[in-house]
């Protein structure tokens, strides 16, 4: 079976449909990992390229962002790698309205069995329930 990674500008061709013709070329795309025609792969760094384009360009808020990441993760054929930890950062985000990359930092460092997070962005990552390193 094919392997195919999808980028996020086909994810957000997709669910923007700012251009017609790709979004139908990405569609089809999703229509065929949805019925096991060829296997549809992505990973975390797709997810936040997406949320940070969402937000600076398309100029989407927080919750809608997320709305967006979710309807991504329940992509019916996708295989998303680490996608425990994207969806306990989608679970972070909303509950903090933190950003997703923040939160996905968050419980990157809890999955990986880190005591602490060494950050200067302590406020935010207190709110997130990480533990901080003590600089």
């Amino acid at each position: 079976m094919t392997r195919v990674f999808g980028d996020s500008n086909v994810f957000l061709r997709f669910f923007t449909h700012d251009d017609r013709g790709q979004h139908s070329r990405a569609a089809e795309l999703f229509k065929k990992a949805a019925n096991g025609t060829l296997l549809l792969l992505t990973g975390p760094p797709v997810l936040f390229e997406i949320a940070w384009t969402l937000r600076a360009a398309y100029k989407l808020r927080g919750e809608q962002i997320l709305d967006v990441l979710s309807r991504i993760l329940t992509l019916p054929g996708l295989h998303m790698a680490d996608a425990a930890l994207a969806e306990e950062a989608l679970r972070l985000a909303r509950l903090t309205k933190l950003e997703f990359a923040d939160a996905y930092i968050a419980a990157s460092a809890r999955a990986s069995g880190a005591e602490a997070v060494a950050t200067f962005n302590r406020r935010d990552f207190q709110r997130l329930g990480s533990a901080l390193y003590g600089f």
